[in-house]
């Protein structure tokens, strides 16, 4: 599975993750007259989305990618599993912190309202490390690759030769 295509996987989810915390805590607050946990539930994602910005700053996406993408090891044969395997086999926590804050939530509002934030500040995090994973692919003409590995361990990645076609059409 290309590792751009999981970073836009898990932007994804979380984003949706967080719209559907968000509407189960709407939800499960309609009926409560308590507007300290309304207050409280629009500072806390207004805080995750500010925080999330700034920690998604292309900058900060770039030394946080450093490291994965420079020990990724040169490989000529892509991984065997098939990306929907790894897909899974990666991003599994994100479902399930989702259904049990979804289903905790039902009940206790606060853990929707604290789950939408994190995944606010999660979603908005993530959102360029693609792009910039896009631009060292396209710089040095590879393509990074994610290795079946368990979730809770630090992604493992191969690099394989790329097109290059712009380095090409650049030489004729």
């Amino acid at each position: 599975m290309p590792y751009t295509d999981l970073l836009r996987l898990s932007v994804f989810l979380t984003a949706g993750e967080a719209t559907a915390l968000g509407a189960i805590a709407a939800i499960a607050t309609a009926d409560s007259a308590d507007e300290t946990t309304l207050a409280v539930a629009g500072g806390w994602w207004i805080v995750a989305i500010a925080a999330g910005l700034f920690l998604g700053r292309p900058a900060r996406a770039i030394e946080a990618l450093r490291d994965p993408l420079a020990e990724a090891r040169t490989a000529t044969s892509l991984p065997p599993e098939t990306p929907t395997r790894i897909a899974l086999g990666r991003l599994w926590p994100i479902g399930v912190t989702a259904i049990a804050a979804g289903v905790l939530g039902i009940f206790f509002p606060g853990v929707a309202i604290v789950g939408a934030g994190y995944a606010l500040l999660v979603c908005l995090a993530w959102h360029s490390h693609e792009a910039a994973v896009l631009a060292v692919e396209q710089r040095d003409g590879v393509r990074f690759y994610v290795v079946p590995t368990n979730a809770l361990e630090p992604v493992e990645l191969v690099r394989t030769p790329g097109l290059r076609s712009d380095r090409l059409s650049a030489d004729a």
